[in-house]
């Protein structure tokens, strides 16, 4: 599928209507989404053919779009059941071609709900941290629990050199880099916002686990 065709397929895909502040609910936009989905397969082929999770999937525009280029099965991963019913409604929509499933529950409760859990590759927009200090490392040692292979997450690029050294030191053999740097389009979403919408500089990274 060509990265316009799968543009055009996630701007289908509904956002939140009433995003919750505490957990940083920001939409991840269909050009954001496309371009970080088409860059993971194009380079790396880690979706087709695999098994997915999208860790904090939100409404599921994650989901649908691994989904949409060719992976085995998907999981979507959320704490927020009104986030996980509007990504149900938006999966029935799109009509997956593989099973895209989901699951309520925090990334503090991985370990005990699902001990076995595993991916070949787990893909994520988490929080940035900016409400909740250090949400965005929660999310990396969860995924890194999960994925055999490699995580691929969005990160605000102020917190490349952190997040580096927090991947060497976690890590173990595997391998932290930068894919690309992305413009990424925040929209107001909540009373506190006074601008319309802020553009940020926000990192694609790619982790490879030591298990790969």
């Amino acid at each position: 599928m060509k990265l316009k065709e799968l543009e055009s397929l996630l701007q289908t895909v509904d956002v939140f209507e009433e995003p919750k502040a505490e957990l940083e609910q920001y939409p991840t936009g269909a050009h954001v989404a496309a371009v970080m989905l088409h860059m993971i397969e194009g380079s790396y082929q880690d979706l087709e053919g695999h098994f997915v999770v999208d860790l904090g999937c939100g409404t599921g525009m994650l989901s649908i779009g691994a989904a949409a280029l060719g992976s085995q099965q998907v999981l979507g991963i959320d704490v927020d059941a009104d986030a996980l019913e509007l990504a149900a409604t938006n999966i029935e929509e799109a009509e997956c071609s593989c099973s895209v499933d989901l699951l309520q529950a925090s990334i503090a409760d991985l370990e005990h709900c699902c001990p076995r859990l595993k991916a070949h590759t787990v893909i994520m927009n988490p929080p940035f941290g900016t409400r909740c200090k250090g949400a965005d490392v929660a999310f990396l040692q969860a995924a890194f629990q999960i994925a055999t292979h490699a995580v691929y997450s969005l990160h605000k690029s102020s917190t490349r050199g952190h997040l580096q050294r927090l991947a060497d030191r976690l890590l173990g053999k595997g391998r932290a880099q930068v894919m690309c740097q992305i413009n990424f389009d925040l929209p107001s979403s909540y009373g506190f916002h006074r601008e319309r919408s802020k553009d940020i500089q926000v990192d694609l990274w790619r982790f490879q686990t030591a298990a790969s």
